[in-house]
């Protein structure tokens, strides 16, 4: 009895080890193929670049011309930028309003692109910056409106934030002084 079980552990150790090399190779084999598959991607990528002196050979004559007013367009996003961040470093903590987390708004990783050039890069750091900084002062403003004046609009607006539809009606002044503190502690969305 002690000998079969002994050989039958013995076998299932065997079978054990038999098991865990499969696994090894497996996935020494996906490694493989995943580093495969990652360079042709990447090579495919790249076979849609447009070098850069044939990218400034195809701009339109007036889209190379105005690029310099879009470009000026830094200097009020980094000021928007800085004054928010200020403004929410400032105020938030007085009336008890989690910070908006920049970073969740303000996103680079387009220009790691294969397929860009130096100019698509830049505009799409541009842009980046640009919208980012839109949406993060957005959500401030959303967040100090839901605090002074969670109020919806007696006319439809187009656009209107995430945390509007949790807004009071507009001329609902029962709901509005009964719900104004709770409302003003509810910033989980």
């Amino acid at each position: 009895m002690r000998q079969h079980l002994d050989e039958l552990l013995e076998r299932i150790q065997t079978l054990q080890e038999d098991v865990e090399e499969e696994y090894r190779q497996r996935r020494e084999e996906l490694l493989r193929r995943r580093a495969a598959l990652a360079e042709e991607f990447l090579r495919t990528q790249r076979r849609y670049k447009i070098g850069l002196l044939r990218f400034l050979v195809r701009t339109r004559f007036l889209v190379a011309l105005t690029a310099p007013v879009i470009y000026l367009g830094w200097i009020p996003f980094l000021l928007m930028d800085l004054f928010v961040t200020i403004y929410q470093t400032i105020c938030f903590p007085i009336y008890r309003i989690p910070r908006v987390k920049r970073s969740e708004y303000i996103v680079f990783d387009r220009e790691e692109l294969p397929y860009l050039n130096l100019i698509e890069k830049f505009n799409c750091f541009y842009c980046s910056y640009g919208n980012g900084v839109a949406a993060y002062t957005r959500e401030v403003a959303a967040r100090t409106e839901q605090y002074w004046c969670p109020i919806k609009y007696a006319r439809r607006i187009k656009g209107a934030h995430e945390r509007y539809p949790r807004f009071f009606d507009y001329g609902d002044a029962e709901a509005f002084r009964q719900g104004l503190n709770r409302l003003r502690r509810d910033y989980e969305n």
